[in-house]
């Protein structure tokens, strides 16, 4: 599958949540909550592991992509991606790209294209 580059560069195609909405897998949405509560520190159950991506209008999204900065800005800026935005890399950016070098990375190559 292509990648499929969300706001602030990771690739959702890759994200076991995304893939667990297009294949309807229940055995990943529940590795994938047990790995996810014990990653970050909370409850997540099976049900909350359901995403159509970061971009997509419609379906399903984890519940942070409605508090995401970086969703939120990008979206009111209209950009495709944070790598696409005349501020790239924003304060609100740096420290998360500065701790995923492959969303980094992601939105650099973004940035080249539209050159």
């Amino acid at each position: 599958m292509a990648k499929m580059i969300s706001m602030c560069g990771l690739d959702c195609s890759v994200c076991p949540a995304l893939v667990a909405y297009q294949t309807g897998d229940r055995a990943l949405r529940e590795k994938t909550a047990i790995e996810w509560s014990k990653a970050y520190g909370a409850e997540l159950t099976p049900e909350m592991i359901d995403c159509a991506g970061c971009l997509a209008a419609e379906g399903p999204h984890l519940g942070h992509c409605f508090e995401c900065a970086m969703r939120l800005c990008g979206l009111a800026k209209g950009v495709a991606n944070c790598g696409l935005c005349p501020d790239y890399a924003c304060d609100v950016l740096a420290p998360f790209l500065a701790n995923v070098p492959p969303a980094k990375a992601n939105l650099d190559e973004a940035r080249a294209l539209k050159k």
